[in-house]
């Protein structure tokens, strides 16, 4: 038995074998209309079921995500799919209003109460498993001795995030989208205007103590040494500390990024498998390589949140290392030798990092070691040729092919 679930978000079905390859235990989705990341959700109802199937033949959970803020309206179109998510056979559902409880209990279905209903306490757990809870993710504004603290005391399984994008209101629970352009955050629409540069003024008094000189009642938020955008913290990764968090007894943790793509997953899920896995074995060591792998897919910077202080970095920009170049797609997959050909729009040389990414593939991110055109072997193929390729596992046709290219330094004024 593992002492720890794995769980990975998905966007698409690339995403969702690209968490189960990584080595999830459990992948968690949301279908349209009653997700919080309504802009990226390429799931329906009528997939579900096909997604089940997939995750379950790999020995793999999957949650769906029903935690966007519920109106009347929102609750009676609810209850009309909840026997389809059940039939479907969802391990659970994920919920933030408690208008949904009774619509699980009536489908027989597990909820798993969501971040953005931000629990912080025991009294509030132990009322949920009155109610019918069976888990809950923890409020994302609780350290890592307070999260030790309710676990040893919660009847109820306990849930953290451990990486990705972090919002600057708590638990998520953010209205400036909806202030200033109408799209409900709290609804899955978000546009995060968080991430954008902000001038920062002040209309109030001066301070009596402060001299007329010195005060400066106009400050310019944005992206220096000294300081950077305001509102846009920069992303959680707790990496490191992975022996203190399976130390407190925590039942899950949570990967965010069900708007990222399936590279994403793919590299975020498996390097936290890694990880997981030394301490499961007695083998754990740090390895900085981990670090150097999270960081060439899409990130903020790194920061541990609220686990041990206050978050005290922002960051707006991307600061992956790397970046995906589009350089062709898979044209034949070669099952007795395999090989991919690939049809190339873009260079490829013996040493390259690539990704193939696929609706059944998921994301496959290797080396380059091997080519060959007509049964020769090569170092270097140029645009326009097919190549065969030798990759690790089997790929399909129309599959993308990318490179990944060390990102150039971009100075920011």
């Amino acid at each position: 038995m593992k002492i720890v679930e794995l769980l990975s978000p998905a966007r698409n079905f690339a995403s969702l074998n690209a968490a189960i390859t990584g080595g999830a235990d459990s992948v968690y989705l949301g279908i349209s209309g009653y997700n919080l990341r309504a802009h990226t959700s390429r799931f329906k109802v009528e997939d579900l079921k096909t997604a089940v199937r997939i995750c379950h033949d790999s020995g793999v959970k999957l949650y769906v995500c029903t935690n966007t803020v519920m109106k009347d309206a929102d609750l009676k179109s609810l209850k009309k799919i909840m026997p389809e998510i059940e039939s479907a056979g969802a391990d659970a559902i994920i919920a933030s209003d408690l208008g949904v409880l009774p619509l699980a209990k009536e489908n027989n279905l597990r909820v798993h109460m969501s971040v953005q209903a931000n629990i912080s306490n025991t009294g509030s757990i132990k009322l949920l498993k009155e109610w019918g809870v069976s888990r809950v993710i923890l409020s994302r504004e609780l350290s890592l001795e307070e999260i030790r603290k309710i676990k040893a005391k919660s009847p109820l399984e306990i849930e953290v995030f451990i990486h990705g994008a972090m919002c600057m209101a708590i638990s998520g629970r953010c209205f400036l989208s909806s202030y200033l352009y109408g799209k409900d955050a709290n609804c899955g629409e978000c546009i995060q205007p968080c991430r954008e540069n902000w001038k920062l003024i002040s209309e109030d008094i001066k301070n009596e103590f402060i001299s007329e000189l010195d005060y400066k009642k106009e400050i310019i938020i944005n992206q220096k040494e000294e300081i950077t955008n305001l509102l846009s913290p920069k992303d959680l990764c707790m990496i490191k500390h992975i022996p203190e968090l399976i130390k407190t007894g925590i039942d899950s943790f949570k990967i965010e990024g069900r708007a990222r793509s399936a590279d994403y997953v793919s590299t975020v899920t498996r390097t936290y498998r890694e990880a997981i896995d030394s301490f499961e074995k007695n083998q754990w060591k740090f390895k900085p390589e981990w670090i150097n792998e999270l960081r060439k897919v899409f990130n903020r910077g790194f920061d541990t949140g609220f686990y041990f202080k206050k978050p005290y970095e922002t960051s707006k920009y991307n600061e992956s290392t790397h970046i995906k170049k589009d350089i062709g797609n898979v044209c034949n997959y070669y099952n007795q030798v395999k090989a991919a050909e690939i049809r190339l729009w873009e260079g490829l040389e013996i040493g390259d990092e690539i990704v193939i990414e696929g609706k059944t593939t998921g994301s496959l991110i290797q080396t380059v070691e091997s080519m060959q055109i007509h049964g020769k072997k090569i170092t270097k193929a140029d645009k326009g040729q097919n190549v065969a390729v030798l990759v690790e596992n089997k790929v399909r046709s129309n599959d993308m092919v990318y490179k990944r290219v060390r990102r150039e330094k971009t100075i920011i004024n």
